[in-house]
């Protein structure tokens, strides 16, 4: 089944060509990977998906019926809703169902009412009955499969694994962040599981554990989706499709980004070996036909070489697409500690982000700094680039450092109105116009675009603006947030590539696995007010995470065992060793109690869930029988314990949620 046409669809913008002739097909079952260079018609495909866009020419058919969920890079949503309420009503028509339930229950006693002042026997007021039960029936019937297929549970498990925590479910939705609202968007796409998702950079909000948890949840996912990702690592994860805009025109490929890869460089090998082979066949031709030409016995095979000459195909060699290119200057030598940091501790009013931080920064060193969203990494980075002031401690800088610092912001705050060489030539003390081109020219702005306005730019131009003025005074020590957001695959891997050569010191901030994999040299995990440091890559401190989680299960798996050993066992320790050995057996002892009873009112209260649920079900079938309505007891009797069973089915959820909740705290403990 094809949830989506593309017959010859063209698209365009002013001069610019994105699509010509285009024919593609999505499947149900579709994993594609959208790749191509920032503003070559990735999210303007998307948006041809989503209707907020029209093709120049040609046709897009849609299935009928067909749900679409589009998660776009830039989104606009306002407060007034709880965060829990924004998902669960985000399904289409549940709001509406609602409404329309409610209506036509009031419509029904109304009905009622009045035959019963009528006598109740007039042959239009039943047949008046019966419609509104029928309509009445189908709607319950609409709130059954949407209570069935759409659970608070769901809404819960995806906002958990996206970051937000229990506490987060009811605040408001306009006391969240940009990067927060954005992933209360996912949330509920994913809550609403659309039979095709369309991600614009998914990934770009959210911090290395919720970036599992997401990958996790689509490699699960049963529906068709298309997802535009900088993260070569998390693509590959995804996808079985790529579709691709070459400088050729739109491509397709099975398979991964590595496939893809592959296939992109057979291509270029077979088109150079038939274009070499065309060049010696039309080299003989011509010798021939020069040899030949005034020989009257040869004319009949010279005009035939003729002939064969001007059929000869030409063939377009492989056109490989631009990418941004940089080398860094050399930097001057610095002293063996550019930085260190002593105790330093950052407050916004009574809330503490870091407390009492001493870390040191070796010369050449490339740290990584991950950690969940809210942790501190981008604060730790501001302190660090002076951006912001330390609360506590000092930051010291080491002799003949210079800073260095890139963060996203600093693209968004680029003047608007200004052009592209005039925010990079400003920072330029030389003013050298060859140079800057140059560098704008590694950066993909040649020729007229280096006289764009600043305005017109998309967030991956703005991002590489950005990027260029850095180049122009890197320092010796460099600081990064988030350097690979609003960058295309390509740019990323080329920024990564471009940062080895880089031969200072570099502190990055990055939720993007493959790039903090290329880079670190060593890892900064905030968490809880402190900075974990750990001297090793990134597969390094995930294996060592896994081995002393490893070890810490097992060390309580022998300790209850260990402290009932038969003689010939272990020794005892001390009196005050063996009291706080007693001690922390007395604890397991008491949170092993308290998760048995949580367990219990967990299995409790999950299993009068399941028996609710049932009879719910049960009275919604008697509901959808129209012939209930004849009795109009029996069928407002029903309505009424149908009504009161929906308000204990939400008591009972709340309740399942805070044992829940408290039944993983115990075994956290």
């Amino acid at each position: 089944m094809s949830l989506a046409v593309f017959e010859e669809v063209g698209l365009a913008y002013g001069k610019k060509t994105l699509m010509e002739g285009l024919n593609l097909r999505i499947g149900a079952d579709d994993r594609i990977g959208l790749i191509g260079p920032n503003g070559s018609g990735k999210t303007s495909l998307l948006r041809l998906l989503a209707r907020e866009q029209a093709p120049d020419y040609g046709t897009l058919r849609m299935a009928r019926g067909a749900r679409l969920g589009y998660l776009p890079q830039d989104l606009a949503i306002e407060g007034g809703k709880g965060l829990l309420e924004f998902v669960r009503a985000s399904v289409p028509g549940r709001e509406q169902l609602d409404g329309d339930v409610a209506a036509c229950e009031a419509e029904l006693a109304e009905a009622e009412a009045k035959a019963r002042a009528g006598g109740g026997d007039a042959p239009e007021a039943q047949a008046e009955l019966m419609e509104i039960a029928e309509r009445l029936s189908e709607l319950h019937e609409r709130v059954t499969h949407y209570e069935l297929h759409f659970t608070e549970h769901e809404a819960m498990r995806i906002l958990t694994g996206l970051g937000f925590s229990q506490a987060d479910k009811d605040r408001d939705l306009g006391e969240l962040s940009g990067g927060w609202k954005m992933r209360a968007v996912l949330a509920a796409l994913l809550f609403q599981k659309p039979d095709l998702l369309l991600l614009d950079e998914p990934t770009n909000h959210l911090d290395m554990p919720s970036v599992t948890w997401f990958s996790d949840f689509l490699k699960g996912y049963k529906h068709a989706f298309i997802l535009i990702c900088h993260d070569r690592e998390f693509l590959n994860e995804q996808i079985r499709r790529i579709i691709s805009f070459e400088p050729e025109g739109v491509r397709q490929y099975p398979g991964d980004y590595e496939r893809y890869l592959e296939a992109r460089a057979e291509e270029e090998i077979i088109l150079e070996n038939k274009a070499k082979n065309l060049a010696r066949e039309r080299e003989h031709t011509e010798k021939f036909i020069n040899r030949f030409r005034a020989q009257a016995n040869k004319a009949r095979a010279v005009q035939s070489r003729v002939k064969a000459l001007d059929k000869m195909e030409d063939v377009a060699l492989f056109e490989k697409r631009k990418v941004m290119r940089f080398k860094f200057p050399a930097t001057e030598r610095t002293s063996a500690e550019p930085m260190r940091l002593l105790s330093v501790g950052k407050r916004y009013g009574e809330r503490r982000v870091l407390d009492a931080v001493t870390l040191e920064v070796k010369r050449g060193e490339k740290i990584g700094i991950i950690g969940v969203n809210g942790a501190g990494k981008t604060t730790l980075l501001r302190m660090m680039a002076g951006e912001i002031p330390v609360s506590d401690g000092e930051i010291a800088l080491g002799h003949n450092v210079k800073l260095g610092y890139y963060a996203q912001h600093h693209a968004d705050s680029l003047r608007k109105d200004a052009t592209i060489y005039e925010q990079v030539a400003e920072l330029d003390e030389v003013g050298s116009m060859t140079r800057i081109r140059s560098i704008l020219g590694a950066f993909l702005f040649s020729e007229d675009d280096v006289d764009k306005k600043i305005g017109v730019l998309s967030g991956g131009e703005r991002a590489r603006v950005a990027l260029a003025r850095l180049l122009v005074h890197p320092g010796t020590l460099l600081m990064m947030d988030e350097p690979t957001n609003h960058l295309d695959l390509a740019s990323s891997e080329a920024l990564a590539e471009s940062l080895t050569t880089y031969d200072g010191t570099l502190v990055f901030v990055s939720h993007n696995r493959s790039f903090v994999r290329r880079l670190a040299t060593r890892i900064w995990n905030v968490a809880d007010g402190t900075v974990e440091t750990y001297p090793g890559t990134l597969d390094e401190y995930m294996d060592s995470c896994r081995l002393k989680q490893e070890a810490s299960s097992a060390q309580q798996a022998s300790g209850a065992t260990a402290s009932g050993a038969a003689a010939g066992g272990p020794k005892r320790g001390t009196r005050a060793e063996e009291k706080e050995r007693k001690r922390r057996e007395a604890e397991a002892r008491q949170a092993r109690s308290q998760s048995k009873d949580l367990q219990g009112e967990v299995n409790r209260l999950e299993a009068r869930i399941a028996a609710l649920e049932a009879e719910q079900k049960q009275r919604s079938e008697l509901l959808s029988d129209p012939q209930v309505y004849a009795d109009a007891a029996r069928s407002q009797e029903l309505v009424r314990a149908y009504d009161a069973g929906k308000t204990e089915l939400d008591k009972l959820n709340a309740a399942w949620e805070k044992a829940q909740t408290l039944l993983e705290a115990a075994g956290t403990q």
